[in-house]
């Protein structure tokens, strides 16, 4: 393979961009969750020292700066919001606190992106999240990220569900 199509290869899409956003939104909510660290030192440490850039010799790959910005800005201003509509869209014998962190960064990101993004379709959304939900767990998570999701999708996007 020459030089050339290696640097193709490994150039990051836009739509793959957005992607990597999302990964990392859900990284910086469960570290600011974890740790009790501020909005902006959360964002500015992600802009500046991992989205696209190498740490301890991995490469991270390359993000959509404002994507990502957006989604944590929107966990944080709207959880109030939020977190009441995960916890309806949980069984009763689940309440969102019972949920593991990764997972409820995860839901927290997808309904902020369902809030926030009316441009990007619903469908997308949960389907990026399941990526997401698979990059962090091997089991069954992922299903759940897909059923809440799904129950959250047509609560707030009714109409791009309507036959």
């Amino acid at each position: 393979m020459t030089t050339e199509n290696n640097k193709k290869n490994a150039e990051v899409k836009p739509a793959n961009k957005r992607g990597v956003a999302r990964l990392a939104a859900v990284q910086a909510v469960y570290q600011m969750e974890m740790t009790g660290a501020r909005l902006n030192d959360v964002l500015n440490e992600y802009e500046a020292f991992r989205l696209g850039q190498d740490i301890d010799g991995d490469q991270y790959r390359d993000a959509d700066a404002s994507w990502f910005r957006d989604l944590v800005q929107a966990v944080f201003e709207d959880q109030l919001r939020i977190d009441p509509r995960i916890h309806s869209a949980l069984s009763e014998d689940w309440p969102l606190k019972r949920i593991d962190t990764t997972l409820r960064a995860i839901l927290r990101v997808g309904c902020a992106e369902f809030l926030r993004k009316k441009d990007v379709p619903a469908r997308v959304i949960i389907n990026e999240y399941i990526d997401v939900a698979k990059s962090f767990y091997e089991g069954d998570e992922a299903k759940l990220v897909n059923g809440i999701m799904n129950r959250l999708a047509r609560e707030l996007r009714q109409s791009e569900f309507e036959d």
